[in-house]
């Protein structure tokens, strides 16, 4: 749903509802929610997003992120 009064919507992470604001690039919003881009991956409403697309990837009103961190071990 977008709000006329900010410009924003509500968009699906993880199945949680967050907000974003309109003309919102995917890495931007990765960094809004504390992620680093280089550390995760992100399927893109049902698929794997290419990390080469993430730059022109804008995101829209009733979008479905899943996002997974990339953890190092040993």
């Amino acid at each position: 749903m977008t709000d006329p009064y900010t410009d924003s919507f509500y968009i699906l992470v993880n199945g949680a509802s967050k907000p974003c604001k309109a003309g919102t690039l995917l890495p931007a919003f990765l960094e809004s929610l504390g992620l680093n881009p280089r550390l995760v991956a992100v399927e893109y409403n049902g698929e794997i997003l290419h990390r080469q697309l993430w730059n022109t990837t804008y995101l829209h009103p009733h979008d479905k992120l899943e996002i997974v961190t990339i953890v190092g071990g040993g």
